[in-house]
């Protein structure tokens, strides 16, 4: 009994153990599935649910996250200063005698930057320590406490005497106005909302491509499988019918032999043809997302493959070209890489300029302040002899500019060649179906007739062996002739950028919620930033 047992386990296929297990995991909904998987649904999955889509789309949270980073350099400031002095008055002044004072301030004040290179503020300054002025005549006298420090400056005074208000700011005239670093940064930060754009297209373009020739990939090796096990069947059926021959006596027994040979050897090619398909519907899971888990796809829902097309006529393939250089995101990038350049070029060649710098404002310090100095304006002039580093930078921005136009041009063609790899492709691939399938039917044909043949005695076994062999041959051709035919397609979408732009919302709302797909992750919502 046990080793009946073991013979009937050894005997099933590989197929009936593997396949329970694939569709373990499945959701319930998946697991009574009926319709075929096309490949709009593969592409529509990928926009709706597709993790790696969902992370490139972050980049645009990041984009918006360098934006604020650098609105900073202008955001107002509410500082507050407060300064206290000890000094004799004698130092300050020719009075005589020696009289110890302290005296100080607290500034509180609100600061303003603009990306044009200036800053301004506004502020209270409150004074505070010993009430006493200074008397070049009479000597220091007291003073009641509205009096203030020592020289208290009556400037803009406001509700008391020691309270007055501040106002200044800093201009640069040269280097600096209107460009300047942080005003550089702002606009390479406002460049990075595109370039996340393109990141995210970039990884549409490349998973749907990948998704797609995945999914031709299962489909043929779902057919291919299925005529493996039918020619195992007709194999298997054969044999029972020579062995009942030879053991009618009407046939010798080495063609038993030669029938239980092919057998095996087709039962070794389905084991080996289930091994693929399950290899390739599982990397196609991971194009499949569900509830965040990859969805197995089972060989059931393979569709027959579609019929041929027309190709696209040379005002189309014209078209194509001008589309695919506004569209793929290698180009679009290259843009804004030169955008971004030429913002550095700018930025070196204002360096180049000397920095000069006006500014003004109230008197810092004690000896300025309580000296009866209310506001100082001064400028700053500064240039470095060689300016090297300025002309160091515009060296390497120019050059820069230089290397992304040559690389600008190599790609424009290169994307106008991809149009014209796949046109190639396209028809190539259309021939060979034809080819093919012409292959196949005179490969059936001759199976036949030797069929026919081999059933009247006038050939043997062996022949009709090889004439089954050269159609499962000649079918595999076909299949992957039309895969390749699909792929072409596929590929002409690709090189015109097609790819790179989401699945309509109308294919979209078949199979998940648009709103919240994955292609649209890191999207600014309300309430946000």
């Amino acid at each position: 009994m046990i080793l009946l047992l073991l013979f009937s386990l050894m005997m099933v296929p590989a197929t009936a153990v593997a396949e329970p297990r694939a569709a373990a995991g499945l959701p319930s909904a998946e697991s009574v599935r009926t319709a075929p998987l096309t490949i709009e649904e593969v592409l529509a999955r990928i926009e709706l649910t597709h993790p790696l889509l969902r992370a490139s789309g972050l980049e645009r949270a990041q984009a918006r996250a360098k934006i604020l980073k650098a609105l900073a350099a202008w955001e107002p400031k509410l500082r507050n200063e407060v300064e206290v002095d000890r000094f004799q008055n004698f130092n300050l002044t020719n009075v005589s005698g020696i009289n110890t004072l302290t005296g100080g301030y607290s500034d509180t004040m609100l600061k303003i930057g603009h990306p044009w290179g200036f800053e301004v503020f506004g502020g209270i300054r409150n004074g505070f320590g010993d009430h006493a002025t200074i008397s070049g005549r009479d000597g220091p006298h007291r003073h009641s406490a509205d009096t203030g420090p020592v020289a208290f400056p009556t400037d803009m005074t406001l509700f008391y005497t020691q309270q007055m208000a501040i106002v200044g700011g800093a201009f640069n005239l040269l280097r600096g106005f209107m460009v300047n670093e942080e005003f550089a940064e702002f606009q390479q930060a406002e460049l990075a909302g595109p370039q996340a754009e393109v990141k995210v297209a970039q990884k549409r373009q490349d998973l749907y491509l990948a998704g797609a020739v995945q999914y031709w990939d299962w489909q043929v090796a779902v057919k291919q499988t299925d005529v493996v096990k039918r020619t195992l069947a007709v194999a298997e059926e054969r044999y029972r019918m020579v062995e009942g021959r030879s053991k009618a006596g009407a046939i010798a027994p080495i063609d038993v032999v030669e029938a239980r040979e092919e057998v095996q050897r087709r039962r070794e090619a389905a084991i080996a043809a289930q091994r693929q398909v399950e290899y390739e519907q599982y990397k196609l899971a991971l194009f499949l997302w569900e509830n965040g888990q990859p969805v197995t796809p089972r060989p059931e829902w393979a569709p027959e493959f579609q019929g041929e097309t027309s190709l696209p006529t040379e005002e189309d393939v014209a078209a194509f070209k001008v589309e695919a250089t506004e569209d793929r995101p290698e180009v679009r990038d290259l843009y804004i890489d030169a955008k971004l350049n030429n913002i550095e070029l700018k930025l070196a060649k204002n360096n180049l300029l000397p920095k000069l710098q006006v500014e003004g404002g109230p008197a810092v310090g004690g000896i300025y302040w309580i000296g009866g100095f209310g506001y100082r304006v001064g400028t700053l002039f500064s240039m470095p002899l060689f300016n090297r580093a300025a002309r160091g930078k515009v060296l390497h921005a120019e050059a820069q500019q230089q290397r992304l136009a040559y690389k600008q041009a190599y790609t424009e063609r290169q994307v106008q060649l991809d149009v014209d790899n796949w046109l190639s492709a396209q028809v190539r691939a259309r021939d060979r179906v034809k080819a093919a399938t012409e292959a196949l039917r005179l490969a059936k044909t001759l199976e036949e007739g030797e069929r026919a043949r081999f059933n009247m005695g006038a050939t043997s076994i062996l022949f009709v062996n090889m004439r089954e062999r050269n159609v499962v041959d000649a079918a595999y051709e076909l299949y992957r002739a039309q895969a390749d035919y699909a792929v072409s397609r596929g590929g002409m979408l690709w090189a015109r950028g097609a790819l790179a732009k989401p699945v309509s919302e109308r294919v979209l709302s078949k199979y998940g919620d648009p709103l919240h797909a994955a292609g649209s992750s890191g999207h600014k919502l309300p309430g946000r930033d």
